[in-house]
């Protein structure tokens, strides 16, 4: 009995190594995106677990106000 996978998880502490087919080579894949081919499982994790580094979340948007000019009000 085969279970296939019905969803990928996700997120800020999701890293991803993915074999690349027909080569010797690794894909690691971080949350933000960033994606780094190593040609092993050493190289490709240690630049997974150091890459997150100042991946901390942008500070919280703070909503200005517009100031209209002009509208004679």
């Amino acid at each position: 009995m085969t279970i296939e996978p019905t969803r990928m998880l996700t997120g800020p502490g999701v890293l991803r190594v993915v074999w690349l087919p027909g080569s010797d080579q690794l894909q690691g894949t971080c949350h933000c995106g960033a994606v780094h081919i190593a040609e092993g499982p050493v190289e490709v994790w240690d630049w997974l677990l150091a890459h997150p580094v100042g991946h901390e979340p942008p500070p919280a948007a703070t909503h200005v106000q517009p100031v209209l000019v002009g509208a004679g009000v």
